[in-house]
């Protein structure tokens, strides 16, 4: 396995997309920390989708890596709303991997586990054929294949459940903490990620110089099983009532199981560990 020099990461010099996100912005506080040069552009000074306004931001900036975080990834507008879903899952990765093919960058992406349909029942690997069941799901997939077709140097990484920032399930359920009663489906499962986890192993990968599809995730459970964790952590003295995920009829379907099998190099704490890390930063 090729790695890069100690000089040669000194020389990397990374451009985030989406840097306004929850990802976005964990990778500027460990790009920080760490002392790795990146440029931070939001999307209104770059739109993926504009391939011209993407070349005039990007040429002649000696961009070494492209991490894409810039995603449409709300889920059930993504059933009405699917166009915007389409042009910036799918058509803003196409002129992502043209770009960095032009100007010699490494392309990072990253995925769902939207992208299967949890009918499979045990988790999914980077060889399992996808088979989205909603138009968010649909328009990653699409992406994924604009990006293994048109990228000479890519880096695919599939995730789920994201944390971190201020916007996550764990927010919710904090703020939810505030009713007598909280409903959590059971029959939804996934691994919940902690975005610290997936910036330092996604770090150590382009390091690596890692290529082609990869899983990254914390450990698997389901949403009330997570949701219980939490409320017992903030010593939460209502109801808490295990529901199936049909009682709230939401727009998009989602799978009931959709567990990422993480690649045998990816080394990453429980769900829980993660939990707790980041309940300490917020509480």
């Amino acid at each position: 396995m090729l790695y890069y020099t100690i000089y040669e990461v000194k020389k990397i010099k990374i451009l985030i997309t989406g840097s306004n996100g929850q990802l976005g912005v964990e990778f500027q506080k460990f790009f920080e920390k760490i002392n790795i040069n990146y440029i931070a552009v939001p999307h209104k000074k770059l739109d993926i989708t504009n391939i011209s306004n993407l070349y005039e931001v990007l040429k002649n900036k000696n961009i070494t890596h492209i991490l894409n975080c810039a995603s449409y990834n709300d889920v059930d507008k993504a059933e009405k709303n699917s166009k915007l879903a389409y042009k910036t899952n799918a058509l803003g990765v196409k002129n992502l991997s043209l770009i960095s093919n032009k100007i010699n960058a490494k392309l990072i992406h990253f995925s769902t586990d939207y992208v299967f349909d949890g009918s499979k029942n045990n988790p999914y690997n980077i060889f399992d054929t996808p088979n989205p069941i909603n138009e968010y799901g649909k328009s990653k997939l699409i992406g994924e294949k604009y990006l293994k077709k048109l990228s000479k140097n890519y880096l695919l990484i599939r995730t789920s459940w994201l944390f971190g920032g201020n916007k996550n399930f764990i927010k919710k359920v904090l703020e939810w903490s505030k009713k007598e009663e909280i409903r959590v489906s059971y029959n939804e499962v996934s691994s919940p990620t902690y975005t610290l986890d997936l910036v330092k192993v996604t770090f150590f990968l382009i390091k690596q110089k890692s290529f082609g599809t990869y899983h990254i995730t914390n450990t698997p459970t389901n949403r009330y099983e997570w949701a219980k964790f939490i409320l017992n952590k903030i010593k939460y003295t209502g109801k808490i009532v295990k529901v199936k995920k049909e009682v709230f009829n939401l727009p998009a379907k989602r799978p009931n199981y959709s567990v990422l099998l993480n690649n045998h190099e990816v080394k990453i704490s429980t769900w829980q560990k993660s939990t707790n890390n980041y309940l300490r930063c917020i509480l």
